[in-house]
């Protein structure tokens, strides 16, 4: 909708295949004849959700305001250098959230500063793994086994009131929302074949999670 929509501020029309690794798209102008044509092909990154809401609301200036080319091309090279959040403040955030889970499901202050540290030091792993292009699914394993083996340990010293609760918690991070989400909504969208392979993404991810929580819990309950 979006790529339509400015397409259409500047009178072409817009037609787009979207698949999880290209776009291709094409336009046309007013006489019907081929304006622009291109397939780019598309990678596997985290979401930047600053850029996406972005050139949402730079779409609908387009339409509102009739902005130029350039002014256009101006936003967006801005909003590609617009700062991230701190790594530090990302990695205590999401811990925290983690944390607050374990709250509402019961689990105590001591629970939940073990889940905080435990979901910290996950997913700073998982960051790492990233980094040294591990395989995703693979680095999505090993954080949920890490995870749990760090909230098990300290566990060790510090006895659970509600052990499942921290164990499941700490590991809420790595779960798959997203392509989740997106998956439906292709689907009621009639784009069935990327709402699929969304879907098919969420459960393999889904299943690393579960398999790296059960080994860790399998190994604490053999000691």
């Amino acid at each position: 909708l979006t790529m339509r929509r400015i397409a259409k501020s500047y009178g072409y029309k817009a037609e787009y295949l979207i698949t999880h690794r290209a776009i291709m798209l094409t336009l046309q102008n007013p006489n019907g004849d081929l304006a622009f044509n291109q397939v780019k092909q598309t990678y596997a990154q985290v979401p930047n959700f600053m850029m996406v809401s972005g050139i949402s609301r730079l779409s609908w200036r387009i339409v509102d305001e009739n902005l130029s080319v350039e002014t256009v091309w101006q936003e967006i090279e801005r909003l590609k250098l617009l700062p991230k959040y701190p790594r530090l403040i990302i990695l205590a955030t999401v811990a925290l959230a983690c944390a607050a889970f374990c709250r509402l499901g019961g689990g105590n202050f001591t629970e939940m500063l073990i889940v905080f540290l435990a979901s910290f030091s996950g997913l700073f792993i998982k960051q790492e793994l990233g980094k040294k292009k591990v395989n995703p699914y693979f680095g999505v394993f090993l954080a949920s086994f890490i995870t749990t083996m760090i909230c098990g340990v300290i566990g060790i010293w510090y006895p659970f009131q509600h052990d499942n609760m921290a164990f499941v918690t700490s590991v809420l991070y790595l779960i798959p929302g997203i392509p989740l989400i997106n998956s439906i909504s292709d689907i009621m969208d009639g784009n069935s074949l990327n709402g699929i392979i969304r879907a098919l993404n969420g459960i393999v991810i889904s299943f690393a999670i579960a398999s790296g929580l059960l080994i860790a819990v399998l190994i604490f309950n053999a000691v």
